[in-house]
């Protein structure tokens, strides 16, 4: 029987035309024998700007919704990802050669490993790349670790959530990406971390694209007062599921 890997993708108008290129690097992905892959795009919206970018593939899926930012646009396309995994790749970024294959080895090769996530370097408008010093070692990551270092380094995680590869039946436990204009991935990075450890692997995952409109170089998204109650709710859901002491099943 086919096992699959769901990539779901939030995207809006100004980033659509950037699809074709992350397809381009799903397609070239070298899966285990028996799996697939299944791309579910979710529009931030009901445009006319974002279905002409959309590969005609059998295997990606296109839906459209009411605007409610990224972290929503995910977690509804989560209605249609139907497999084992999921696995974020956001509209403007790529993955590189082996992104998939090396998230599911370590997943599949350690049932208390509940996520992964890998290196990732900055892809620049003149196609140079740049990387991030601070990089965890290779390997598995504690429950807490994440939320240490976050809380430590000006709430910065030591790995990034938009390399993230998850359980699917963990991410909906936590009710997928959280409800804030920004940092829902960080959200819900901090909130696994609460209850299963993680995985991170030295190997490039993700070329994380750096372009005038996309929405984290925008001003609202470093406006002080919203970044610190961004933070305290991220930190205090964290924090919670900590002192509930529920952890993922496979933890043991």
């Amino acid at each position: 029987m086919t096992r699959r890997i769901c990539i779901v993708t939030a995207v809006h108008a100004p980033s659509a035309p950037f699809l074709q290129d992350a397809y381009k690097t799903l397609s070239a992905q070298e899966l285990p024998v028996g799996w697939e892959w299944h791309w579910v795009i979710q529009e931030d919206g009901r445009t006319d700007a974002v279905a002409p970018h959309v590969p005609d593939d059998t295997r990606v899926t296109f839906r459209q919704g009411r605007p409610g930012g990224p972290g929503v646009a995910r977690t509804i396309a989560l209605a249609q990802a139907e497999g084992e995994y999921v696995k974020v790749l956001d509209a403007d970024d790529q993955l590189t050669p082996g992104a998939l294959a090396r998230d599911l080895a370590a997943l599949e090769g350690d049932r208390t490993l509940g996520w992964a996530t890998s290196r990732v370097l900055d892809h620049l408008p003149d196609g140079s790349t740049v990387g991030f010093a601070g990089d965890p070692d290779h390997g598995p990551i504690e429950r807490g670790a994440v939320l240490d270092h976050w809380t430590a380094n000006d709430f910065r995680a030591q790995v990034h959530p938009a390399t993230l590869c998850v359980r699917r039946d963990l991410l909906v436990a936590l009710g997928g990406w959280m409800a804030l204009p920004a940092s829902e991935d960080t959200g819900l990075l901090l909130a696994l971390n609460s209850v299963s450890r993680g995985w991170f692997s030295a190997e490039v995952g993700l070329l994380y694209r750096k372009w005038e409109g996309q929405a984290t170089g925008q001003a609202a998204h470093v406006d002080a007062a919203e970044r610190r109650a961004r933070m305290a709710v991220v930190e205090a859901r964290a924090r919670a599921l900590t002192s509930l002491r529920w952890h993922h099943p496979g933890a043991g």
